[in-house]
């Protein structure tokens, strides 16, 4: 799972360490905070009662369903597959396989087939589309779907057969172009969910299950992290480890192959991601505002292009500026928004055109194109959506701020909160 603006670094998990202890008192501060931020942005917490009847009633018999559905589908069970999430990730909604081959490598992204089960005549889809959004508050998740089916149906747990949406992508060795893309549903078998301090364990140990898948995606995502790097994407946190690179570089090519495939091969609207650029004094002011960071220096034959020259800057500079120069920037950058038309395309990334599929669990953007992909249909109200995705996005994105600044009021570090947890105690040592 990653967030695919590329916009901020990415919170690892502490995996050695145990939850976060706080006082009963404390307790009811901070959910009294999350109740008035609930209220104050219209975050829902609770699912109306016909939501939840309607989930736990799609987890019954799901390996019969399962089975039925494999004659309509591609069966990718024999594909060795797995999937890569944080420690405390609750829901699994995609996984990678991949293929060398003399002239190309065959890369296959796994989604989990969340239109099969929540589709414009439930309830659930009437309710994803009012929250938009998963809301991630440190310690706290408000869910988009009810995880009484997210964590379980739709979740590409190990060991079970799941109903996948799976992209297809045969990407030449040279310049890594898509020679072909292909769509479709598919059944598939996770062989291992692995953590990201897992993954990394298994490059290192040549004799470790999936050590060579593994090495071998890598070496693609290496690439491909390059090859964006070289023609322009802004990369704000360049010291990324081996994992996180391989699942932000396979998602990232597997969403700009779906949009891509719907606007050029099938010329339809659809939820796309548009990233504005900053105007020339924008830009201008950022790098000012970097150049004069004590012990950083823009490297000289960067400047022409803003986000060549911030990419080249982050790889030098000392670790006690990183997060300086990634406010600079994040500073002077419009927000990206959800539109139905690619026109203007993704600044950040410097894709001309973008858009979200990989995360239908906790992002309505994605839910819609899936439904878009599969039906060929594109709703009647998909402006209205791609605004309520936008707006969403924002109070959620606002309300995490604002949650984040009162544990540090009271005294709380809101990333050991976010990445360990909390756990209630009688007597909190001070």
């Amino acid at each position: 799972m990653t967030d695919d603006d590329a916009a901020e670094p990415a919170q690892g998990s502490i995996e050695d360490q145990g939850p976060v202890e706080i006082s009963p008192e404390l307790a009811r501060q901070l959910e009294n905070k999350r109740d008035d931020l609930f209220e104050k942005f219209e975050l829902h917490d609770e699912f109306p009662p016909e939501v939840v009847e309607e989930a736990e009633a799609r987890t019954e018999g799901v390996q019969d369903e399962i089975a039925d559905e494999v004659e309509d589908r591609a069966d990718m069970r024999p594909l060795p597959t797995w999937t890569v999430d944080p420690v405390d990730a609750q829901d699994f909604d995609d996984a990678i396989s991949v293929l060398e081959r003399d002239d190309e490598y065959v890369l296959w992204v796994h989604i989990a087939d969340v239109t099969h089960y929540v589709h414009p005549d439930s309830a659930m889809w009437d309710e994803a589309i009012q929250r938009a959004n998963t809301v991630y508050l440190p310690g706290y998740t408000m869910h988009m779907l009810p995880p009484v089916l997210a964590e379980t149906v739709c979740s590409l747990v190990p060991g079970e057969d799941r109903l996948a949406h799976t992209v297809e992508m045969h990407l030449d060795k040279d310049d890594l172009s898509y020679q072909n893309i292909e769509i479709y549903k598919s059944v598939i078998h996770s062989d291992e969910r692995l953590t990201y301090k897992e993954a990394e364990e298994r490059l290192d140990d040549e004799d470790a299950s999936l050590h060579d898948e593994l090495s071998m995606v890598f070496e693609l995502a290496d690439q491909m992290h390059e090859q964006r790097k070289e023609e322009g994407s802004l990369v704000l946190n360049p010291r990324r480890d081996r994992a996180h690179t391989i699942i932000e570089e396979s998602m990232l090519k597997a969403n700009k192959a779906v949009t891509h495939e719907l606007m050029w091969s099938r010329g339809v609207e659809a939820v796309y991601r548009v990233h504005p650029q900053p105007s020339p004094d924008e830009w201008d002011d950022a790098l000012r505002e970097i150049q004069e960071l004590d012990g950083v220096s823009i490297p000289g034959d960067s400047w022409d292009d803003p986000r060549k020259a911030v990419n080249a800057t982050l790889e030098q500079a000392p670790e006690r500026q990183l997060g300086k120069i990634q406010w600079a920037v994040m500073k002077v950058m419009p927000r990206a928004k959800y539109m139905n038309d690619p026109f203007g395309g993704h600044h950040a990334l410097n894709f001309e055109i973008y858009g979200h599929f990989t995360s239908p669990i906790r992002r309505m953007s994605d839910l819609v194109n899936h439904w878009i992909v599969y039906q060929n249909d594109v709703p009647e109200n998909l402006v209205e959506l791609c605004d309520r995705a936008s707006d969403k996005q924002k109070a959620g994105e606002t309300a995490e701020r604002e949650y984040r600044n009162f544990l540090e009021e009271v005294g709380l570090d809101p990333d050991a909160v976010n990445n360990r947890g909390v756990e209630v105690v009688e007597d909190v040592e001070a």
